[in-house]
């Protein structure tokens, strides 16, 4: 599965520079620096130039699929260090799956926790269309050009609604 936006490039290359990873993962030269800074990434040098390998263009795909599946950075170095191909990378299979499952409840609750909402604001929407009503208000929309004084259960019907949203 790719991060939105990422293109499927396949290379043999085996040496890049800092530009060209930009440039393929879309992102910018600071934000491969940054990673690099964080021990993520580490480019041979020649002079001032930095030089990626292939294992660094692809911790850098990983690193940015991990941003898109929502792992922080130390999330993602901590998979990203369990490589073991000796041994099939279970550990690090396994270890990514459980954050993929930890990310994914997180996303539910809050999900959960938007609809309650939306369902609380529809809720105080109407009690407040309804005082409206009751006193004798054109509800939004309509045609609200006469600017009588508010009647006397105006008043009232303003209290009710604090003491029903409480």
């Amino acid at each position: 599965m790719l991060p939105t936006g990422e293109r499927c490039v396949t290379t043999a290359r085996k040496r890049f520079s800092i530009s060209d990873l930009a440039s393929e993962f879309d992102v910018t030269t600071r934000t491969i620096r940054f990673y690099e800074e964080k021990g993520l990434l580490k480019p041979a040098r020649n002079g001032q130039s930095r030089i990626y390998g292939a294992a660094d263009r692809v911790k850098l795909k990983l690193i940015l699929r991990g941003r898109h599946l929502g792992l922080s950075l130390e999330e993602s170095k901590d998979v990203i260090e369990m490589y073991d191909p000796r041994h099939g990378n279970v550990r690090q299979l396994s270890t990514l799956i459980d954050k993929i499952r930890e990310k994914r409840g997180q996303l539910e609750r809050q999900l959960q926790d938007l609809e309650a909402m939306m369902a609380d604001l529809r809720g105080a929407e109407e009690r407040c269309l309804a005082a409206l009503a009751d006193v004798g208000h054109p509800r939004r929309g309509e045609n609200s050009h006469s600017h009588r004084p508010p009647k006397p259960a105006k008043a009232r019907a303003v209290i009710e609604i604090e003491r029903r949203m409480g």
